[in-house]
């Protein structure tokens, strides 16, 4: 992993009111009722420091920071987003009343871990893809956790991946079967053009090299090769692009860290792995109160 932190500030992709109703669902659900454990930790101004535990890329700053914003606590950042994480590095620390700090605590790590493990895989698979000397672009899918799209979806970007289609609405995919719903690729790619317009680009699913030829004549801008073994995959791709050079190709289905160099190839435009969201682990960190001797390290006793 190459990420230092160093890129653009890519926060600014998210909205302020998005954040906060984000945070506020996850603090529902985790506390919809009473907080019993509020009486035993009090009031009483605190800190906190937030510990990275594992190797990885840190991400999801603006989720963890949301959620004690909505508690009335303050965090301040010691390394950057996208900075590359080796244990045991402290890498923030935590203001607010002991009990809004252990209210906000799971909601948080949980946003930042998540986020954090799906920018890691990201820049694992970018770091391979590279490695083969293929200049196209690794995306992720819509193969997300409900609830934590966003985060998720964000990651991939922290961790220099292309976040794909956000929504049904960002890009027109039609799937195999829209196509079998539709009678066929040409009544599938016009059906969806009627509606499409001229700003969306639409991308055909297929399964073999007639189904792609067919929806790149019936006008999609990208073809999927779906499922294809890395045998297949190559000439197919340079067979369609020999009559549709300006047409995009995407793989997709089978593709996972360890044999991501095999599907790289220069008449593939983008590789997706649903791997980088589904499959990614989640990243370790503890959030510590500091102790009143203000030694940062007695926190980490037992841990």
């Amino acid at each position: 992993m190459d990420k230092t932190g160093s890129g653009p500030d890519l926060a600014l992709l998210l909205p302020p009111r998005t954040l906060e109703t984000l945070a506020d669902a996850w603090l529902h659900e985790d506390c919809p009722g009473l907080d019993y454990a509020a009486l035993a930790a009090g009031a009483a101004p605190s800190r906190a420091a937030l510990w990275a535990k594992s190797r990885g890329v840190l991400a999801g700053q603006p989720f963890f920071s949301a959620v004690f914003a909505r508690l009335g606590c303050s965090v301040s950042w010691g390394l950057p987003e996208g900075s590359p994480l080796e244990p045991v590095v402290r890498v923030a620390e935590v203001r607010g009343p002991a009990h809004r700090l252990l209210l906000g605590e799971r909601a948080a790590l949980n946003a930042l871990a998540r986020c954090s493990g799906v920018a890691t895989a990201a820049a694992e698979a970018v770091a391979a893809a590279r490695g083969s000397g293929w200049a196209g672009r690794v995306a992720g899918t819509r193969k997300t956790t409900p609830g934590f799209r966003l985060a998720e979806k964000y990651g991939l970007l922290v961790g220099g991946a292309a976040a794909h289609r956000y929504d049904l609405g960002a890009l027109v995919m039609l799937k195999d079967n829209h196509v079998l719903a539709a009678g066929g690729v040409d009544q599938a790619v016009s059906g969806a053009q009627r509606a499409a317009g001229f700003e969306l680009k639409l991308e055909v699913e297929c399964g073999n090299l007639r189904e792609a030829l067919a929806a790149a004549a019936a006008g999609a801008d990208l073809v999927m090769l779906d499922n294809f073994t890395p045998e297949e995959l190559h000439p197919t791709a340079a067979a369609l692009k020999a009559q549709f050079p300006a047409v995009k190709v995407e793989a997709s289905g089978g593709v996972s860290l360890a044999n991501l160099p095999r599907f790289c190839g220069p008449h593939i435009d983008v590789i997706s792995l649903g791997a980088l969201t589904q499959a990614a682990p989640a990243l370790d960190f503890s959030l510590k109160l500091l102790p009143a001797d203000g030694n940062p390290e007695t926190c980490l006793a037992g841990n």
